[in-house]
């Protein structure tokens, strides 16, 4: 439909009844959506974002955070603890940098659930709730509804999928709607450590020249004149003129593109799945999204064929190309470990030379920890007792909250909730907990915990 081909029988609302902005070559006034005004209060302080790593498996907690140095053999693993710039942490002999880096991070060794299985853990987990609904939604999709971006970017962004363990429910905004939903980047080896990765989702239709993309803008803007149509809600217009600018502008499409990055810090965070999407991760907050989820993929090992980007789910060599959790295949944590040090170092000082860290959350978790027990050369699913690593917004760096039994089984002192924890996470990002997402303003709070106060300086 050329633009100026489009007459009057065809008033606006009719135009978008048929297609409107589709007709454009553009589908996302509805993605934007998530960046209107809701509700009233609830939000407090500067503006803040979140990067969320997701150690997607269940990272073992034993083997990195939370060493056990003086357990049995068959516990405690083959690795030892380092000491770090935080008196009092340790941690992994794989996790250096890390180490060096202790006093601008928390590591909170009490995290604990009761769904042992990857999709009912991960539905726990990502939404901070012990006993979520089916529609519950996940954190990013509650933050772009209570403190949703305020430039011209999406307001939340997941980097790299899940696999087919967990349904697909990361992909939607649950019960707040598709208005919620993340924009997905990046599908298994399609992401951007690969050589011929591009980012494609602002593109306009093929075939469409820059000229006939101005000349269709023109037409919305002519469409929305206040002459035509009165019924059409002024702020989707605004959605539509947001999205004319994604696919038009480059302000958005350059905050994907790793090409604008040096060659020396893209080798800094590393050329593997995990680093260049935290380097993405930490443009796209810089440009103004809200919150970005990472699934914490590592890649592959040398030589290995793709299986899924189930980096910890470590349970030993339950197929011929996984060896041990304790070796250097994709499913090891000799291989996974260097590769979670080297790119969360580099996002931790990239953030604070850029002066972001005190705006920006970061979290590295998985949906659960690990087993104590070493069975057949790994380690099964265990949500009794886990840890997460915390850092910007506000936490206080060098600190560790609660603490494990002497096997790293079952929490000894002051337990996290998914509840707790979710409570904690909105308030380093200036969202009440308990701000209602019900639609009677009563119902389904962001969060039924308290905030660790403790965590915070």
């Amino acid at each position: 439909m050329a633009g100026s081909s489009v007459q009057a029988p065809f008033s606006r609302r009719r135009l978008l009844q048929i297609g409107g902005i589709g007709a454009l070559g553009l589908g996302l006034p509805e993605l934007l959506h998530a960046g209107a005004p809701r509700g009233g209060g609830g939000v407090s302080g500067p503006e803040r974002s979140c990067i969320f790593i997701v150690q997607y498996g269940g990272g073992s907690h034993i083997d990195s955070l939370d060493p056990k140095p003086d357990a049995p053999d068959d516990i405690r693993g083959p690795f030892r603890p380092i000491a770090t710039r935080a008196a009092g942490m340790q941690l992994c002999e794989l996790l250096p940098r890390l180490a060096l880096l202790a006093d601008r991070f928390a590591v909170v060794r009490s995290m604990t659930h009761g769904n042992g299985g990857h999709d009912g853990g991960m539905h726990v987990a990502m939404t901070g709730n012990s006993t979520p609904e089916r529609d519950t939604p996940y954190f990013g999709s509650v933050v772009a509804r209570l403190r949703p971006a305020t430039r011209n970017m999406p307001s939340y962004v997941w980097l790299q999928n899940l696999a087919g363990d967990v349904e697909p429910r990361y992909l939607g905004g649950g019960f707040l709607g598709p208005a919620f939903s993340p924009l997905r980047v990046a599908t298994d080896l399609d992401n951007p450590s690969a050589a011929e990765f591009r980012f494609t989702a602002f593109d306009p239709p093929a075939g469409t020249t820059a000229e006939t993309l101005q000349a269709r803008g023109q037409l919305l803007k002519r469409l929305n004149s206040p002459a035509d149509d009165q019924n059409l809600s002024p702020a989707f217009t605004r959605f539509q003129e947001q999205a004319f600018e994604l696919v038009a502008g480059t302000e958005a499409r350059q905050a994907f593109d790793l090409g604008r990055e040096s060659d020396d810090v893209r080798e800094r965070y590393g050329r593997h799945p995990l680093g260049q999407n935290l380097l993405m991760a930490r443009r796209l907050v810089e440009a103004g999204v809200r919150l970005v989820s990472v699934t914490a993929w590592c890649g592959l090992a040398e030589g290995e064929k793709f299986t899924n980007v189930q980096t910890w789910d470590m349970h030993g060599p339950v197929a011929p190309h996984i060896g041990s959790i304790f070796g250097t295949g994709s499913y090891g944590l000799g291989f996974a470990l260097p590769r979670v040090d080297q790119s969360v170092s580099a996002l931790l000082e990239d953030l604070s030379g850029r002066g972001l860290l005190e705006s920006t959350l970061v979290v590295m978790v998985g949906e659960f920890g690990r087993s104590p027990k070493v069975n057949n050369q790994g380690r099964d699913h265990w949500p009794a007792c886990y840890s997460a690593l915390l850092a910007g917004a506000g936490v206080r760096g060098g600190l560790v909250y609660g603490a494990s039994d002497k096997q790293g089984a079952y929490v000894r002192d002051n337990p996290i909730s998914p509840e707790r924890f979710s409570a904690t996470i909105f308030r380093a990002l200036g969202i009440d907990p308990g701000t209602r997402l019900g639609l009677d303003g009563f119902t389904r709070p962001a969060s039924a915990g308290q905030s660790v106060q403790e965590l915070f300086g």
